[in-house]
């Protein structure tokens, strides 16, 4: 688990992830035109449904767009 500070709506705050999940943030925002940040704020900003919980948010939102084929797979090694 990773924790990480991010600028979002003016304020920092903290997001815990697993190191795949943030790899899987960077290269959504990537693939959007966007930092990391943004694509962060974006998820905040649609409400979390999940009591608050930004990290968990993040990791369904992650989900989400893998389950629609948004999310490139990582090459084989």
């Amino acid at each position: 688990m990773t924790k990480r500070s991010v600028m979002i709506a003016g304020h920092r705050t903290s997001v815990s992830l697993e190191q795949p999940f943030w790899d899987a943030l960077h290269d959504l925002a990537r693939s959007r035109g966007l930092s990391a940040p943004a694509l962060i704020a974006e998820i905040d900003a649609r409400g979390t449904g999940t009591a608050g919980n930004l990290s968990s948010a993040i990791r369904l939102h992650l989900l989400a767009e893998a389950r629609a084929g948004r999310l490139a797979r990582p090459p084989l090694p």
